[in-house]
């Protein structure tokens, strides 16, 4: 039913190009786009001064192709954004949702849930203004007074329910993370997660960094395989000895580039992946850039700049 499901969801966005991002919705399923992956940077890791136009040409002349923007209550802001990304070439791919940490789906309040659905929906609406076919949803959090299993049915429930036909109306795919909200421990659980929606209209967002602590990435990407629609990318340290982890740009952690990018060949991935590392110039960018070549070339990205730490808000 699933992969029955994800055909109908590629016809749909086929048929829903966006004219204003002069692209068509690259959903990142084996069959479903051309076979090249694109580079994308999050838009928290561009420089903060200047205009939009300013800080997207900035990231396009790095060597990016995209940018992952985040939820914007501003419409001025909003049509500033579409703007520059129409002008510099910089395709806005996706959303990073920004209400589901702070209101989440999993909360016994209707009056907290009712805020996270109001932030998907501005969310979603941002997507569909920039030509952005996903946006990013952390779907729960498991904490003191939220079990696992109230996190699960919960959360699936404001979805099926509230969600999907907002982002099926829209045309745009909700991408579910795997994040450290004690919730989806497994690709195996994960994957299942996404099947029982059995609509086109929910996929996964893979994050490679955040399963190393107690997973390896290319497990999570050979089990997921199609239902995985955007990636994250950025490096991790754990020292179990002294039991520190630490946050690392890309290639200079635990995770085994050439093997990520073999599981991400095996399962016909295309589309985008958007580092998640700390931001900085131009130089830092170029950089960052090269390492992400060097992965998609099947290569160890090379160490050539100074480890930067992820922010903590990330």
């Amino acid at each position: 039913m699933f992969l029955k499901a994800l055909a109908a969801a590629v016809a749909a966005a086929s048929q829903a190009s966006r004219s204003d991002a002069g692209q068509a919705p690259k959903t990142g399923a084996s069959g479903s786009a051309p076979s090249k992956i694109h580079k994308s940077v999050l838009i928290s890791m561009l420089p903060k001064e200047g205009a939009y136009a300013e800080r997207f040409a900035t990231a396009r002349d790095a060597g990016f192709e995209a940018v992952e923007m985040q939820t914007m209550t501003n419409q001025d802001e909003a049509a500033e954004a579409k703007e520059a990304a129409q002008k510099t070439g910089l395709r806005i791919h996706s959303v990073m949702n920004m209400e589901h940490w702070q209101s989440p789906l999993s909360s016994a309040d209707p009056d907290v849930v009712s805020r996270s659905v109001r932030g998907m929906e501005t969310s979603l609406k941002n997507a569909a203004l920039w030509g952005a076919d996903t946006v990013l949803l952390v779907p729960a959090v498991v904490d003191a007074t939220t079990s696992y299993k109230d996190a699960y049915s919960r959360s699936q429930s404001v979805i099926r329910e509230r969600l999907v036909p907002m982002a099926r109306d829209l045309k745009v795919i909700i991408a579910i993370e795997e994040v450290w909200n004690k919730f989806l421990l497994s690709p195996l659980e994960f994957a299942r997660y996404i099947d029982e929606f059995d609509s086109p209209w929910v996929r996964a967002y893979f994050d490679v960094g955040n399963v190393v602590i107690y997973a390896f990435p290319q497990d999570w990407i050979r089990t997921l395989g199609p239902r995985i629609v955007k990636i994250h990318l950025k490096d991790f340290n754990l020292d179990r000895r002294n039991g520190r982890f630490t946050w690392k740009n890309i290639g200079e952690g635990d995770i085994d580039w050439v093997e990520v990018r073999r599981a991400l060949t095996e399962i016909h991935y295309s589309g985008y992946v958007t580092t998640e590392v700390s931001g900085g110039d131009a130089a830092y960018l170029k950089d960052l850039a090269g390492r992400v070549d060097r992965f998609l070339a099947g290569e160890k990205p090379l160490t050539t700049a100074p480890s930067l730490q992820l922010p903590a808000s990330s």
